[in-house]
């Protein structure tokens, strides 16, 4: 049990200020071709702030490289604050995520706003470090649709923290019928989820290398499938 707490102190503590720069090769291309015309680079930057007393800050912010000639072809936005001013351990969160994209040839087109709010509580199981937040979600789409969300964060270090097991899972409803024409003759919700599950290994002193598996169900298609797009990355903690 003092490993557990201990493994679970050490990895907030390097988490508390740190910011992380990641780049990708996303391989998506290679892995499903029929419906993807290239491989293409994506950027990720996160800041994560840990205060144990009045809760967590993590903003991530997402650009992926897939336009023509190899142009940004969408950016994504998400801010996330858990707060408590109680003595329970159960954290209150908040959160916002969005973004903007460019379809080819050149039409436009925005990752609709949606707003989350609910409890999280982190746990420790078999050396595992979990945080579970269950949420309130609205997607703000031209007919808003009020859902629940459900967020899974998952670490564990190895090896003297040289090499990391992470990712999260966040799965969510929302309706079918999100308010434009394409959608008008479809009724009730679908449920959707993305994941990122990720290894790295610390090469020397903050660099990293490694690879995201980016799992998306009802995101990028409506199809009754889990879409697997792996990744090779650099990571850099400064």
């Amino acid at each position: 049990m003092k490993k557990i707490i201990l493994g679970f102190q050490i990895f907030w503590s390097t988490l508390a200020g740190a910011q992380y720069l990641q780049v990708h090769y996303d391989l998506r291309h290679t892995f499903d071709p029929s419906i993807n015309r290239r491989n293409f680079l994506s950027m990720n930057f996160e800041y994560f702030k840990d205060n144990d007393s009045t809760g967590s800050f993590l903003l991530k912010m997402q650009t992926d490289f897939n336009g023509e000639k190899s142009n940004i072809g969408q950016s994504f936005f998400q801010v996330t604050k858990n707060l408590r001013f109680w003595k329970p351990k159960i954290f209150w969160a908040l959160n916002y995520s969005g973004g903007i994209g460019i379809a080819p040839p050149s039409f436009g087109y925005y990752i609709s706003n949606s707003f989350g709010m609910g409890p999280v509580k982190n746990l420790t199981w078999r050396n595992n470090v979990l945080s579970v937040g269950v949420l309130y979600r609205y997607n703000a789409f031209q007919q808003g649709s009020h859902d629940a969300q459900i967020n899974l964060f998952y670490f564990k270090g190895m090896f003297n923290y040289r090499l990391l097991i992470q990712g999260s899972m966040v799965g969510w409803t929302q309706n079918r019928d999100i308010g434009i024409d394409f959608t008008k003759d479809l009724r009730g919700k679908k449920f959707a989820f993305f994941g990122d599950p990720q290894i790295w290994w610390r090469l020397r002193g903050d660099v990293s290398v490694g690879t995201k598996i980016n799992l998306f169900y009802k995101v990028l298609t409506e199809e009754q499938q889990v879409q697997v797009y792996p990744t090779l990355g650099v990571r850099v903690k400064w």
